[in-house]
C-alpha cells in the first residue's frame, strides 16, 4: 500500500470532515435557535425523500467508476451522458411528488418545496461521475476543499434567509445553491469526453459492481430511514424533529472520526483487491482505532446528553435529550459499521455487501415497526440500538469469515482494549455529581475528565505508543 497516498488522503479527508463538522455545527446551532421544531419536522420529512433520490441518481456508478480499471475516456463520456438522462428524469419525478407527500403526511406545504428541490436532484446526478473521477485520481484535496467552501456558502444563504423570515425555505434554498456550486466545480475540473456516444457497453462494464452497490444502498435506505418515515406519519412531525435532532447529534462523532477514513479506504485499497489479507489487516486496525475512540465517546455522550443538547440547540429542544441518551449507546457501533462498506467494495464483494444490507434491513424494519407500535420516540430509539447491535454481530461474521476467510475472534480481540477504555469512562461519569446549571461549564468540566480518562486508559492498556505508531505507519 502507498503509505504516502493513504496519509495524504486521510489528511485532506480529515481537513474536510473537521472543517465541515465545525461549519455545520455552527449553522445548525444558529438555525435551531431561529427556526421552530415544526420547521425542522418539515425539513426532516423532505430529507427522507432527498436521500432516496440522491441514491437513485448515484445508481452505484460512483464507486463502480472508482473500482474499474478498464474504463477509457469514451467509456467515461458515455456513462456521463447516461447520468444526464437519469438526472433529468429523476428531477422531474421528484418535482411531481409534492402532492402525494401532502396526502401521506396530511399537510399542505410540500408541493412548492419539491418543485424547488427537483433542481437539486438534477444537479446532484450530474456530479456523480465527475466526483468519482477526482476520487479515482486520489485528488482528495480538491474534493474536500470544495465541500468546505460549499458548506460555507450554504450556511451564509440559509442563515440570511432564516433571519429574513423564510422559515424552512431558508434551508431548502441554501441546499440548492450548495449543490449547484459543487456541480459547477466538478463539471469544470474534469476532462470528460462529451462527444462520446451513448453506448451500452460501458454501462455493462460496471453494472455488476454498480448493481450490487445500488441494491445495497436501496435496501439500506429503508433500513436507515423507516424510523423517520413512520414517526412523521404516526407520531407527528414535531416528534420527528426531536427524534431527528437526537439522531443527527448521535452521528456527529461518526462523521467527525470514522468519516475521515471511509472516503479514502476504497480508492486506496482497491489497488489490493487481490490481496485480501492486506485489506483484513487494515480493517482490524480501523476497528481498533475506532473502538478506542467510539466506546469511550458513547459513555461520555450518555452521561453528558442534557448538556450537549442544551448547549448546541437551546431550550426548545429538551425533548430530544432522552432519545439522544439512548442513541448514544450505539455511537461506537455506528462508527465501526460506517467503514465496513468500503472494505466489501475493496475486496470486490459487493454481493456480500448486498446481503448484509438485506439482513440489516429486515432487523431494522422489524425493530422500528415495533418501536412505532409502542408509540414513543424513546421506544423507537431503544429498538434501533438493539438492531444496530445485532447487525454489528452479523456484519463482522460476513467480513471476517466470508470475505477474509479468517476467524471471528480477531474482531473481538481488536475490541478488548477499547472496552477497558469504556469501563474507565464509566467509572468516572457514573458517580460524577451535578456540577452547575450552565451546560457550557458542564461540558468543559466533563470534556476535560473525558480526555484525562482516555489518556489514562491508553496508558493502562499500553496503546498510546501503538496509536502513535499506527498514525506514522
Amino acid at each position: 500500500m502507498s503509505k504516502n497516498a493513504f496519509k495524504t488522503g486521510i489528511l485532506f479527508s480529515a481537513f474536510g470532515k473537521y472543517s465541515n463538522f465545525a461549519i455545520n455545527l455552527l449553522i445548525n446551532s444558529i438555525l435551531s435557535r431561529i427556526l421552530t421544531p415544526e420547521d425542522y419536522g418539515i425539513i426532516t420529512i423532505v430529507q427522507i425523500f432527498l436521500v432516496f433520490f440522491d441514491m437513485l441518481a448515484d445508481m452505484g456508478f460512483g464507486p463502480a467508476v472508482i473500482q474499474n480499471r478498464t474504463l477509457d475516456d469514451d467509456d467515461i463520456g458515455s456513462i456521463f451522458k447516461f447520468s444526464i438522462l437519469v438526472s433529468i428524469l429523476l428531477g422531474i419525478f421528484f418535482a411531481l411528488l409534492g402532492q402525494p407527500v401532502n396526502i401521506f403526511y396530511d399537510k399542505d406545504v410540500f408541493v412548492p418545496i419539491f418543485i424547488i428541490l427537483g433542481f437539486e436532484i438534477f444537479f446532484y446526478g450530474l456530479m456523480v461521475v465527475p466526483r468519482a473521477l477526482l476520487l479515482k485520481k486520489k485528488d482528495f484535496k480538491s474534493v474536500n476543499l470544495l465541500e468546505v467552501v460549499s458548506n460555507i456558502i450554504y450556511g451564509i444563504v440559509a442563515v440570511a434567509l432564516a433571519l429574513l423570515g423564510f422559515t424552512y425555505y431558508s434551508i431548502i434554498l441554501g441546499r440548492v445553491v450548495k449543490i449547484f456550486c459543487m456541480f459547477s466545480f466538478y463539471f469544470t475540473h474534469n476532462k470528460i469526453n462529451y462527444r462520446a456516444k451513448l453506448r451500452k457497453e460501458p454501462i455493462i462494464k460496471i453494472w455488476a459492481f454498480a448493481r450490487n452497490q445500488f441494491l445495497f444502498n436501496f435496501i439500506n435506505y429503508f433500513s436507515r430511514n423507516l424510523d423517520n418515515i413512520l414517526i412523521g406519519r404516526y407520531i407527528g412531525s414535531t416528534a420527528l424533529a426531536f427524534y431527528g435532532k437526537s439522531y443527527q447529534t448521535s452521528i456527529y462523532p461518526n462523521s467527525l472520526l470514522a468519516g475521515i477514513l471511509s472516503p479514502v479506504i476504497q480508492p486506496i485499497m482497491s489497488d489490493y483487491q487481490d490481496r485480501k489479507h492486506i485489506i483484513k489487516d487494515v480493517y482490524l486496525r480501523v476497528v481498533r482505532l475506532l473502538g478506542n475512540l467510539g466506546i469511550p465517546l458513547s459513555i461520555f455522550c450518555f452521561f453528558a446528553a442534557p448538556d450537549i443538547i442544551m448547549f448546541l440547540f437551546g431550550d426548545q429542544w429538551t425533548e430530544s435529550i432522552p432519545v439522544f441518551r439512548i442513541l448514544a449507546i450505539s455511537i461506537w457501533l455506528q462508527m465501526i459499521a460506517s467503514s465496513t462498506g468500503a472494505f466489501y467494495q475493496s475486496a470486490n464483494r459487493t454481493d456480500l455487501l448486498l446481503f448484509s444490507g438485506i439482513q440489516s434491513t429486515i432487523l431494522n424494519v422489524a425493530a422500528i415497526i415495533y418501536g412505532i407500535y409502542l408509540g414513543t420516540i424513546e421506544s423507537v430509539a431503544i429498538m434501533v440500538v438493539i438492531s444496530f447491535t445485532l447487525n454489528f454481530v452479523v456484519n463482522n461474521y460476513l467480513l471476517l469469515i466470508k470475505t477474509f476467510e479468517s476467524k471471528y475472534r480477531e474482531v473481538l480481540e481488536a475490541l478488548a482494549k477499547p472496552a477497558v477504555l469504556g469501563l474507565i469512562q464509566l467509572a468516572i461519569f457514573a458517580f460524577l455529581p451535578t456540577i452547575t446549571d450552565n451546560p457550557f461549564i458542564n461540558l468543559v468540566v466533563k470534556g476535560t475528565l473525558f480526555v484525562i480518562g482516555l489518556v489514562v486508559g491508553l496508558l493502562v492498556t499500553k496503546q498510546l505508543k501503538e496509536i502513535v505508531r499506527l498514525v506514522k505507519d
